[in-house]
């Protein structure tokens, strides 16, 4: 797994997105979680999304160097033909560009998100493309995008795997996902949510000692257990939100 985690952006308070924005987020770590041959479908907004590239093209951004810049973040996916990566994103998800007079920019339904848009597929990517492509690859997808700080995305990643587990492993799984959506929710500064999913996940967690068995290696949630046990504790005394992201940032491992 990348070390770059350890430094992510989305360690702090997160904006409320308008729902195409979602929508549009969703549908493309959708597509990758379903199916890691799809991840390429991120390289795209990653690009045309980035400042410096809208700076330098505000008219659009000529293909050849849409190829170029893409090229670098395709390769390690085992994609090695730019172009057909191209011609295959617009045709699945035709709201990632339209033409401007000297290339590609981003869809006028991104409004004024091309930045964060950008920032949030290319940690997706960061995520995602050193993982595992065989049995491992969806808990492998949850447990790295939890380490990104990509909360949201992570519960995305477990709920296929929840879904079809039986017991005990599937409210270990619940477990996990309850302790994320609190993360989100830290996110997002709502106190109420975070405070009932992360009680309801630790209940969960609390018979595992620290470490979910599952199919495809175990999950050591040791440390993210017990510093969000520290975190309720805060709460129930005088805090500011700054106490609780100065604490530490919870993290998994996904044993082989």
């Amino acid at each position: 797994m990348s070390g770059h985690h350890l430094e992510t952006p989305f360690w702090q308070r997160q904006p409320v997105l308008p729902l195409p924005i979602q929508r549009f987020l969703r549908k493309r770590i959708e597509a990758a979680l379903e199916d890691p041959l799809d991840r390429f479908h991120l390289v795209w907004p990653t690009v045309l999304g980035a400042p410096k590239v809208r700076e330098q093209h505000p008219e659009g951004v000529p293909e050849s160097e849409l190829f170029a810049h893409a090229a670098r973040m395709l390769a390690p996916l085992g994609v090695t033909d730019p172009a057909e990566a191209w011609a295959r994103t617009l045709a699945a998800l035709p709201d990632t560009a339209e033409p401007g007079s000297t290339g590609w920019r981003p869809h006028s339904d991104w409004g004024a998100f091309g930045p964060l848009i950008s920032l949030r597929c290319g940690w997706r990517l960061m995520a995602l493309t050193p993982l595992p492509l065989d049995e491992r690859y969806g808990l492998s997808c949850g447990v790295s995008l939890f380490n990104h700080g990509l909360y949201h995305e992570c519960h995305d990643a477990l709920e296929p795997l929840w879904i079809e587990a039986s017991e005990p492993l599937k409210n270990g799984l619940q477990g996990l996902i309850l302790l994320t959506a609190g993360y989100h929710h830290l996110q997002m500064q709502n106190a109420k949510g975070m405070k009932a999913v992360w009680s309801d996940a630790l209940g969960r967690l609390a018979p595992l000692d620290g470490r979910l068995t599952t199919p495809w290696g175990p999950v050591d949630f040791a440390e993210a257990a017990r510093v969000t046990v520290e975190r309720l504790a805060l709460m129930e005394g005088k805090h500011e939100w700054a106490d609780l992201w100065r604490m530490p940032r919870p993290l998994w491992t996904l044993e082989s």
